[in-house]
């Protein structure tokens, strides 16, 4: 059973016993038709929290866009800088992957 919420990394990670985690578990957030393809603003430089609130106004989806590229953004903080081109999960698509 998870401890962590739909819109956490670590929802599908499993439990151990006394409350410790297990190996953490990838959830992927895979590629849709619909996703659109961004260029990084400077007000984003290393804020996936502030994307993720203009996007979905939800800042607890800021690690989505490290699992939607993880071929681009290796750290989601650090690599997320001005210039660089992402894929952007739709809304939509987005929740009914998550489940939300």
């Amino acid at each position: 059973m998870a401890i962590y919420g739909k819109t956490s990394p670590y929802n599908a990670t499993s439990n151990l016993n006394r409350g410790y985690l297990g190996y953490f578990e990838i959830r992927p957030i895979p590629a849709s038709s619909d996703d659109i393809l961004y260029t990084v603003e400077s007000m984003y430089n290393h804020r996936p929290d502030l994307l993720a609130y203009d996007l979905y106004k939800n800042t607890k989806l800021w690690w989505v866009f490290a699992q939607r590229n993880m071929d681009i953004l290796i750290d989601p903080v650090y690599d997320l800088v001005p210039g660089v081109e992402i894929y952007l999960p739709q809304e939509p698509s987005l929740k009914r992957v998550l489940g939300i």
